[in-house]
């Protein structure tokens, strides 16, 4: 049983991720500093799973603490490095929390890896490397523009960081970047899913949250893009199928399958959707009138962006299985055993 040490596995997408590696054979080990997540998560992954998962409670910035987890645990097999801030809007208010967080940690990783003879890395990055697109699916190959927010900034450096470790002549590790879009949703379970602190920097938890009665109602920021109701379009995936991807590139990288020291795949649906649109299909998947208005466009947002999928399906044999419907549908589930 490969033991898979997951940065930032409480938060969101990291915990999904969590669930998966465990269902599929592996050993997951948890670092977080619960910083953008809470504790009772862990209880929810020992409900699904019927055991704990490790847990340490470290920042990944702090190289002394990540050295005594991987003393402590022995052989690692390979990393999944989520732990980073990660809200667009609050990244332009806060740019240097978010470069020494997101930067900082994948530098104290990369440092620290190597000394363990940790050779696997899987690379949460995002869609937003690609700034504001000229076309539309990107690819892989799309050319990555000035990231409209230092949130995107932060994961280009990322990206650049690895590529430049790849080329030492010293290096001896393996890295996947996943550059996934919007994950929405939650486990079928309902006894994990995303977990705000505070107001909801995304759209699905504070549509669920309005339709909850705690929030009063959905600012919509825009309705004036070039899109074809005028509010911004996303690739929504579901965190469940984002998890499952991470598994895939994890087994890629320990089958040494990869043909490249560092390989790059989209993780998202292949289709956009727009605000108004999820809006729509979460009235529908959750039978409830949502109160909304529009409001001003946000700083750092683009227009639209989806993703070409065709890689990670023919390489990767990865693909997405949840309809938005059932996405929405879940996040409101889990939405509503937050309020018992």
């Amino acid at each position: 049983m490969s033991k898979i040490l997951v940065t930032g596995g409480a938060g969101y997408i990291g915990s999904h991720a969590v669930v998966e590696l465990a269902q599929a054979g592996y050993e997951p080990v948890i670092v977080d500093d619960f910083s953008n997540s809470q504790e009772s998560v862990l209880a929810g992954l020992r409900a699904i799973l019927g055991r704990d998962v490790p847990c340490y409670h470290s920042d990944c910035g702090d190289a002394g603490a990540l050295r005594g987890v991987f003393q402590k645990e022995g052989s690692i097999a390979g990393v999944i490095h989520f732990a980073a801030f990660k809200a667009v809007g609050e990244s332009v208010q806060k740019p240097l929390a978010y470069f020494h967080n997101n930067v900082g940690s994948l530098l104290t990783l990369l440092q620290v890896m190597p000394e363990f003879g940790v050779e696997n890395l899987v690379f949460s990055s995002s869609c937003t490397v690609y700034g504001n697109p000229d076309a539309l699916p990107v690819t892989e190959a799309t050319p990555t523009k000035p990231a409209t927010s230092p949130y995107g900034r932060t994961k280009q450096m990322c990206e650049d960081i690895v590529h430049d470790v790849a080329g030492a002549s010293s290096n001896q590790l393996r890295t996947i970047l996943l550059r996934y879009f919007n994950p929405i949703g939650a486990h079928a379970s309902a006894k994990i899913g995303e977990l705000p602190l505070g107001t909801p920097n995304n759209l699905v938890p504070f549509i669920t949250q309005t339709a909850a009665g705690i929030r009063e109602k959905l600012t919509i920021f825009g309705n004036d893009y070039d899109t074809p109701d005028g509010t911004n379009v996303r690739d929504y995936i579901h965190v469940v199928d984002l998890a499952k991807a991470h598994v895939v590139a994890v087994q890629r990288l320990l089958d040494h399958k990869a043909t490249e020291t560092v390989e790059t795949f989209n993780v998202g649906t292949g289709h956009g959707n727009t605000v108004l649109e999820v809006v729509q299909a979460f009235e529908k998947a959750s039978g409830q009138k949502l109160n909304y208005s529009i409001g001003p466009r946000r700083p750092g947002d683009v227009p639209a962006i989806y993703a070409d999928a065709t890689k990670a399906e023919t390489v990767l044999g990865f693909k997405t299985e949840t309809s938005l419907l059932d996405s929405l549908a879940s996040a409101w589930k889990w939405q509503q055993t937050l309020g018992k």
